[in-house]
């Protein structure tokens, strides 16, 4: 379900601005980033390392270190406004509300707790069930993840799993108090080529099944063509292009998104051809950076008039942060 639906947004992230340390030493991580995630929707969040997706997705559940805080905007879910709850209140939407499979799976569990206490901890909890009906949901859980020897993994510790059993575990575990949301950042990272077609076809399965809302972050834009339904492009901390998945990929019209695509191996490629990367580099500081930021990298830099650049729609759905469109007759700004 997208905004073409007319629904209500279940997630609304409005001019989200992060800033690490404080005071002088304070750095802008997030330039007023701003996307909505509709009930039953795959949106995915796709760039480059460094540039907000996971930070993003952290400040949503009040997740940030402690030298990290939101310096701007709102983040609403189901129309509250989560940057204006305590810890506790927070913690009553963790897990039921909005849960999260992380980044980095071989350090997500805990060593020193066997899979079936971690399980069943957060049902016991948010759900009020006994530990034998945690127990039992747990092992259903872990089925319906595609694993089969469920009644033993449960009794097993993180360690003795291989990868894909540690990312099937997880995804159980964030499903495991049935969420209306759910952030997979980089769910299948590190993984086989037959895991990952898995954990895609795993996902998709699990949202028609419960659903739910997936706010998807990664890099790959393979994972993004088979699971999103809409895609935020993120470029240096900023939204530079929002558009239908089918859209995005047929007619991208943000430099950047046209180079993150030409970068893409195809199947029938030429082998003898080397495969295509965006000159220059991520800017390790942007927060000082004005106008446009993928200026210094892009190749149509000197045709654009400069100054501040708004995202303006470009079709139905379809937004895009770039200069170049500013003179284009019927081109109108978002904001």
């Amino acid at each position: 379900m997208t905004e073409a639906n007319n629904a209500a947004p279940l997630l609304s992230v409005t001019d989200l601005e992060i800033s690490f340390g404080r005071g002088k030493k304070q750095v802008r991580c997030t330039d007023h980033v701003s996307f909505d995630v509709y009930p039953g929707e795959i949106l995915a969040l796709v760039g480059e390392s460094g540039c907000g997706k996971s930070i993003t997705a952290l400040s949503i559940l009040g997740l940030l270190s402690r030298q990290g805080h939101v310096t701007g905007g709102s983040i609403r879910f189901d129309g509250t406004d989560l940057l204006a709850l305590q810890e506790k209140q927070l913690d009553e939407i963790r897990g039921r509300g909005i849960a999260m499979i992380f980044q980095d799976i071989m350090y997500s569990l805990n060593p020193v707790f066997t899979i079936g206490n971690q399980m069943t901890e957060g049902m016991r909890r948010h759900l009020g069930m006994s530990r034998e009906e945690a127990k039992r949901e747990a092992v259903s859980l872990l089925e319906k993840t595609g694993i089969r020897d469920a009644q033993q993994v449960m009794r097993k510790y993180p360690h003795q799993l291989s990868g894909g059993q540690r990312q099937r575990v997880m995804i159980a575990m964030a499903l495991s108090c049935k969420p209306r949301l759910l952030i997979a950042d980089e769910p299948t990272t590190a993984l086989d080529v037959t895991i990952q077609l898995q954990i895609m076809e795993l996902l998709r399965s699990l949202r028609d099944e419960y659903g739910m809302a997936i706010l998807l972050i990664t890099h790959d834009i393979g994972v993004v063509a088979e699971l999103a339904d809409r895609v935020n492009v993120m470029y240096a901390g900023q939204c530079v292009e929002q558009a239908p998945v089918d859209t995005l990929l047929t007619d991208p019209a943000h430099p950047y998104t046209q180079a993150l695509l030409k970068a893409v191996p195809g199947l029938h490629d030429d082998r003898a051809v080397r495969l295509y990367s965006i000159p220059g580099s991520v800017p390790e500081r942007y927060d000082t950076m004005t106008g446009c930021h993928f200026a210094p990298r892009c190749p149509y830099a000197a045709e654009c008039p400069g100054g501040y650049e708004a995202l303006q729609r470009m079709g139905e759905q379809h937004l895009c942060r770039c200069n170049r469109y500013m003179r284009q007759e019927g081109v109108k700004a978002h904001g």
